[in-house]
């Protein structure tokens, strides 16, 4: 009992450390959804006046970036809700989901560019270069802007990550639209459009591949990348009184907080709860650890854990 109060009250100051970052991550999703969508109701309606199928066609694929951000942004204000009796993590793995949802968005919407672009190179149509590459340099600028947001923290973060990758996608689009209208209308040659469409469809696959393994691995409950085991265990392993280390879990909670249990043997010494303090202190300082359970056993042969051979979870 004594060690979950304690550990509570560690954690609670990184709580105070982490309402910074939260809240000011919530402003730029709102930020970012509101100009996206703002782009998205100007380029329907030039699209609809222009009578320009292309524009409207962006204009739907670019609803996809407002969706990827609202995700985000559901995923991190659900992420801090208090927990309750019935779901003691609160919401926390929205933020895993969340990321989940924008690598399949992602996916989706490269795979619309690829059919797109093979269709196009079949049956080569005209483009209407001045009006499209005109609102795809504005594209470049809210695209880019928006990713710029969550530049900062998109290697901390997964959600934040999807965003971005999102935002920097759609940059990279518009900026193939811009180049393969010059190209075009100085070279007359209509394939260079959608040559270059499924060049940058290529790069945007490969960044969301990593986006999604990582995702889909947070949400098996597998080791995050910012989490070295190895050190974890060495570590524990070099305590005093510890004789052995065993069934260890690191997880992730969400994606910016971790967990870990673990069963400590310690014959001789046992825990006190001044050992424990310590080493989640030293958990959360050094491992990015921000709430570990502890287990502290003595060992003798009679009643070992069951859970001590490696093989048993």
């Amino acid at each position: 009992m004594h060690h979950n109060h304690h550990g509570h009250s560690c954690s609670h100051g990184h709580h105070g450390h982490h309402h910074a970052l939260p809240s000011n991550v919530d402003k730029r999703f709102m930020i970012g959804a509101a100009i996206n969508l703002a782009f998205v109701v100007g380029e329907l309606g030039f699209g609809v006046i222009s009578n320009s199928l292309g524009l409207i066609a962006d204009a739907a694929h670019n609803f996809s970036d407002v969706v990827g951000l609202l995700l985000a942004w559901a995923g991190a204000f659900l992420s801090r809700l208090a927990p309750t009796s019935q779901r003691t993590y609160g919401y926390s793995g929205a933020t895993i989901l969340a990321a989940l949802g924008n690598a399949a968005l992602l996916f989706v919407a490269t795979g619309g560019i690829i059919v797109h672009a093979i269709s196009r190179l079949i049956d080569p149509a005209p483009v209407e270069s001045n009006v499209v590459i005109w609102v795809a340099l504005v594209g470049i600028i809210v695209n880019g802007a928006t990713a710029m947001l969550f530049y900062r923290d998109k290697e901390h973060d997964i959600n934040v990550k999807g965003a971005y990758l999102h935002m920097a996608a759609d940059a990279a689009i518009s900026l193939g639209v811009v180049i393969a209208g010059l190209i075009i209308l100085k070279t007359g040659w209509l394939w260079v459009d959608p040559i270059i469409g499924l060049a940058i469809a290529a790069v945007i696959l490969w960044g969301t591949w990593g986006l999604a393994k990582e995702a889909l691995h947070l949400s098996l409950a597998g080791v995050p990348r910012n989490v070295d085991r190895d050190a974890v265990l060495g570590y524990l392993e070099s305590l005093t009184g510890v004789a052995e280390v065993h069934d260890l879990h690191i997880w992730a909670m969400s994606t910016t907080k971790n967990a870990l249990t673990v069963h400590l043997i310690m014959p001789q010494t046992g825990a006190d709860d001044a050992f424990l303090a310590r080493v989640t202190n030293d958990l959360e300082a050094r491992f990015n650890i921000h709430h570990p359970t502890i287990q502290v056993e003595r060992g003798g042969e009679a009643d070992s854990c069951r859970f001590a051979p490696e093989n048993v979870i």
